[in-house]
């Protein structure tokens, strides 16, 4: 169970350089092409990053007899590549309107940011509650 544990800390590492990384964004306009393919190649980097790391705390909880943290786990993993695919997918279609000049496209792609850090926190904050309860 102990080895369970430990390899959530670099799920948690992950999670908490998105957070603390994609904050510092926010400063940006959104606006120009440059700013939003930065974004983007960010959560994209994030979500594998996140996906690779909870496959490997499914793995651990798995050897270690904890099938319910390891499903937990594996959904962390499944939702990461499902938030993959729409958020990258939205973004994609905001830096064509940002690229064509649409001026709301910028709040637009700020909100899929901002969603982006909210849906983070949550699974954070799942994860850590998800800890302490195998824990005890």
């Amino acid at each position: 169970m102990v080895i369970a544990l430990f390899s959530t800390i670099p799920l948690l590492v992950c999670m908490g350089y998105f957070f603390m990384g994609s904050l510092p964004l926010l400063v940006l306009n959104h606006d120009t092409p440059l700013d939003s393919r930065f974004i983007r190649g960010f959560f994209n980097t994030y979500y594998l990053a996140l996906a690779g790391a909870a496959l490997i705390v499914t793995i651990s909880g798995g050897l270690a007899g904890q099938l319910a943290y390891a499903a937990g786990m594996a959904t962390v993993a499944l939702l990461a590549l499902i938030l993959r695919k729409v958020v990258l997918s939205h973004m994609d279609v905001l830096r064509i309107r940002i690229e064509n000049g649409d001026a709301s496209a910028a709040t637009d792609f700020r909100r899929a940011h901002v969603a982006g850090m909210l849906v983070n926190v949550i699974q954070l904050a799942a994860v850590v509650w998800g800890m302490f309860q195998i824990s005890k």
